[in-house]
């Protein structure tokens, strides 16, 4: 199976864990999507300061600049079959 294909199913999977992960985890899955998707992270993130959530997210996603789209997918698919055992 080729690696967009995983990717894809693992997006699927992520979405009927039997647990909720943890806050940790859940961003973790947030930015690997986001970098596999779109790629690095661009701009300084919400506007809002109150807004922590956003931020959080957009810090998530940040830490991971210049990791290849390719990484972030095998990243993300390796971390869901981990959260599915």
């Amino acid at each position: 199976m080729d690696l967009n294909t995983q990717f894809e199913n693992a997006v699927k999977e992520s979405k009927t864990l039997a647990e909720k992960p943890s806050n940790e985890i859940l961003l973790q899955l947030y930015s690997l999507f986001k970098q596999a998707t779109e790629g690095d992270a661009t701009g300084d993130g919400p506007d809002n300061p109150f807004d922590f959530v956003a931020k959080a997210k957009h810090n998530a996603w940040s830490e991971l600049k210049g990791k290849s789209q390719d990484v972030a997918k095998e990243e993300y698919v390796a971390l869901v079959n981990k959260l599915k055992n």
